[in-house]
């Protein structure tokens, strides 16, 4: 890692709104190791910081990420060092938290894509495990990895199903190809495409209502227990947590401030912070 490089994102924070932009606009935002550093690196900031409530990922220009740089030709992929950094050194070793992927999953905050242009290969893949995808009228996706002799990577085979399906997403990994945003909405993919002008004005509306109207604590554990419990086959284990959970914040500040709001018919003022106020009837904290 060459410490005089330029950064190749950017983060600003207003009023609990992450915004992460994704920065080199004249390779069109080209995925390198250093930049799935610096996505790692937000993420985990972004956990541990009370202050931010949400996180908007975007691209600089006219692409969000055009996927990975191959600028060297076919050898780059041999070259796990420039492309994925420490995450590839060893690809037999478990994988124990250390790549963006992870920080994006493991992250207790809610995370918005704002996918203003191209999003292939990895630049799709990264926005997988991010809650809300939002996509304008000009981007266009690709899970382009079967053209490339390679399979779907960053653990898209076991999110891309879980967002629009498993046959669509068969679809999509066998041919290739890449597509426009009419027809990744119809799968499922991104929401209805938005004018470009309106796609990071949007993401920005749909922050802030999480940001401005929820409990922090509330919103963290909701978001992991809907993507960690959505897969499993019966709803016990499910109603076990959730009643666990909701005893113990049903005794806490939290819900005593959200009962006063509502009748007081004020904006609330959560107490509960997520750095130090989690209910220790969650399962995954020791794991995550």
């Amino acid at each position: 890692m060459d410490p005089t490089a330029p950064p190749q994102t950017t983060t600003t924070l207003d009023a609990g709104v992450l915004l992460l932009t994704l920065n080199r606009p004249d390779k069109l935002n080209a995925y390198t190791a250093q930049m799935g550093r610096e996505i790692t690196a937000a993420f985990q900031r972004a956990d541990a910081d009370d202050a931010v409530r949400v996180v908007v990922v975007t691209g600089a220009g006219r692409a969000f990420c055009a996927g990975a740089d191959i600028s060297d030709g076919a050898g780059s992929f041999g070259d796990t060092d420039k492309l994925f950094g420490d995450a590839g050194k060893d690809a037999a070793a478990p994988r124990q938290g250390g790549g963006f992927i992870e920080a994006i999953f493991h992250c207790r905050k809610p995370s918005i894509a704002a996918i203003n242009g191209a999003a292939v290969g990895v630049g799709l893949t990264m926005t997988l495990p991010m809650d809300i995808r939002l996509g304008s009228s000009t981007s266009r996706y690709g899970c382009v990895f079967t053209r490339r002799g390679l399979v779907p990577e960053a653990g898209s085979g076991w999110f891309l199903p879980r967002i629009v399906g498993l046959p669509q997403a068969l679809r999509w990994c066998y041919s290739g190809r890449v597509f426009d945003a009419a027809e990744a909405a119809h799968g499922g993919l991104i929401e209805e495409p938005l004018a470009p002008e309106a796609l990071l004005p949007k993401a920005m509306e749909i922050a802030r209502e999480i940001a401005d109207h929820t409990a922090p604590v509330a919103v963290a554990v909701t978001r992991q227990m809907l993507w960690r419990l959505s897969a499993e086959p019966a709803p016990w284990g499910t109603l076990g947590v959730d009643a666990a959970i909701n005893v113990h914040l049903g005794a806490g500040p939290d819900v005593r401030e959200g009962v006063a709001a509502f009748l007081e018919k004020r904006a609330p003022q959560f107490p509960g912070k997520v750095s130090t106020d989690m209910p220790p009837q969650v399962p995954w904290w020791p794991q995550a």
